[in-house]
């Protein structure tokens, strides 16, 4: 292909400079946050779009703040041709990082490691740098190629959807917030909300109650249960027994009984996935002891590995670990714990493609359906809770809503959508798709073809958009996880890709 060498020389030139750029926004804790004036997601996001905005501008682009929910950067003042859709938000941080702290992006053995590296500001940059390879060099393009860095994708995309409001699609859009060769299809989504009331009892051994997931969309690493009135001794050796069964460690502390409700991340201490053993009941400095004569309570933290939702068996699901145990532990019947064994039994410990619940559709085109059981809350006399499950071009209302919301129904458990997001597929044969694979296939040697993923992506609503790239099949980026990954030979290829996209695609 044309220029191909000397965009490969540029971008190997300016590698490092790419590299400072990444960690510079990836600095910046940009989760969502509670809105301020004139900053819809917190101050995070916002920094970070400004200081996004900010080099763009010392690199002589032209950019756009369109109220803190998207910025834009312009190739040119050209007839629209091509969009980049990117984001800046990310998930939070989570627990377990071994590498180095979410915040404190490094290099270390060809990997950028940090929250943001892989997903999406990793990406973001290195599409910016192939703005700049073209800008720079002066390669001929007729019609303008826009990035558009969004704030909001992690909860919902409600950012595109403002920006969309204001300005039309390009005729041609990619994000790469994927992998490559390419995807064309991106499975539909059901949110599952779910809750259950039932009678509270006080009848002892009892569980007081339960807390895990942060998000959705995030495979819970850890989840927390406080118990009240079991033998410590019995405690350990299920939690051993559980443990070699699920992998799912499992730590106790001993709490007084103003502890009880307290049963947070940061109540938990700082035990990370990585070596947390079942500890003994109190052993820990500091060591609390029930009143003479109350019953003794016991928090637990279950440790499993968090992933992204859309490819839980990539991880260990605390959550469903958590309720693993405590159904196998020896707790007075009630209607709590009968109503937590019925949900546990519709999403058992390792069923990622919703099985037991009776949804676990399959096409030859988008695979497998997935489900993830990510969030719930357990009081003396409620539950509720979410479930993220991402369905194949062949789901429907009718074969899976429906099919979910009547299984759980039989278990007194209340599913509360009425409607699911459908799957995006664009097709396969078109120049646009085509002339993608044609330059990946370019400058990697590798078989370019189109793919079916699990995630959505800002593409998802939109007529002619596909995810590509930027990460190499095959590469673990753990992604939603602790030590979120980039490795850098992925971003630079990317960059060289996205530049030579941008000649083939607006010259």
């Amino acid at each position: 292909m044309k220029y191909q060498n000397e965009i490969a020389a540029y971008i190997d030139a300016h590698t490092e400079e790419m590299i400072e750029d990444i960690f510079t926004l990836c600095r910046i804790n940009s989760e969502r946050m509670p809105a301020e004036e004139g900053k819809p997601y917190g101050p995070g996001p916002a920094e970070t779009l400004a200081a996004a905005l900010k080099m763009a501008e010392s690199y002589g682009f032209t950019t756009r703040n369109y109220d803190n929910y998207v910025g834009t950067v312009d190739l040119n003042d050209q007839a629209k041709q091509l969009d980049i859709l990117a984001h800046l938000d990310v998930v939070p941080a989570g627990e377990g990082w071994q590498i180095t702290e979410p915040f404190s992006p490094i290099l270390k053995d060809g990997k950028l490691y940090g929250r943001g590296t892989s997903d999406d500001k990793g990406p973001a940059v290195a599409a910016f740098y192939a703005l700049r390879c073209v800008k720079e060099l002066g390669l001929p393009v007729s019609k303008n190629v826009r990035l558009i860095l969004g704030c909001d994708e992690e909860c919902g995309s409600s950012d595109i959807a403002h920006y969309y409001k204001i300005e039309k699609e390009a005729p041609m859009t990619f994000s790469p917030d994927a992998d490559f060769p390419l995807t064309n299809i991106e499975k539909g989504r059901l949110p599952g909300q779910f809750d259950a009331e039932f009678e509270a009892s006080a009848a002892l051994p009892r569980l007081v109650s339960v807390d895990a997931g942060i998000k959705v969309n995030v495979v819970p690493g850890k989840a927390f249960a406080v118990v009240e009135g079991l033998d410590p001794a019995e405690m350990e050796k299920t939690a051993a027994d559980v443990t070699a069964e699920t992998g799912v460690q499992f730590l106790l502390e001993a709490c007084e009984s103003g502890d009880k409700a307290d049963v947070t991340a940061a109540s938990a201490g700082d035990s990370t996935a990585s070596g947390v053993k079942t500890a003994s009941i109190g052993a820990a400095s500091g060591e609390k002891t029930a009143a003479a004569g109350a019953a003794p309570c016991v928090k637990i933290t279950a440790v499993g590995e968090g992933a992204h939702a859309a490819s839980p068996q990539t991880g260990n699901n605390a959550l469903t670990g958590l309720l693993t145990y405590l159904t196998r532990l020896p707790l007075a019947p009630c209607p709590q714990m009968t109503a937590v064994a019925n949900l546990l039994s519709l999403m058992p410990h390792g069923d990622v493609n919703g099985k037991a619940m009776g949804i676990d559709l399959k096409d030859d085109i988008s695979g497998e359906l997935t489900l993830a059981f990510s969030m719930l809350k357990v009081t003396d006399c409620r539950l509720e809770g979410m479930f993220d499950t991402r369905c194949p071009v062949c789901a429907t209302v009718e074969n899976m809503l429906d099919v979910a919301k009547k299984n759980l129904a039989a278990k007194g458990i209340t599913l509360h959508n009425d409607s699911f997001n459908p799957p995006h597929h664009v097709d396969e044969n078109s120049h646009f798709v085509q002339t993608l694979l044609a330059v990946y296939e370019a400058h990697t040697g590798l078989k370019g073809e189109c793919q079916s993923m699990g995630g959505g992506t800002y593409v998802h609503h939109l007529e002619n958009g596909v995810a590509f790239g930027a990460s190499m099949p095959g590469t673990d980026n753990r992604m939603h996880g602790a030590d979120e990954r980039a490795v850098l030979y992925d971003l630079v290829t990317s960059a060289k890709i996205f530049a030579q996209a941008i000649v083939e695609l607006c010259g």
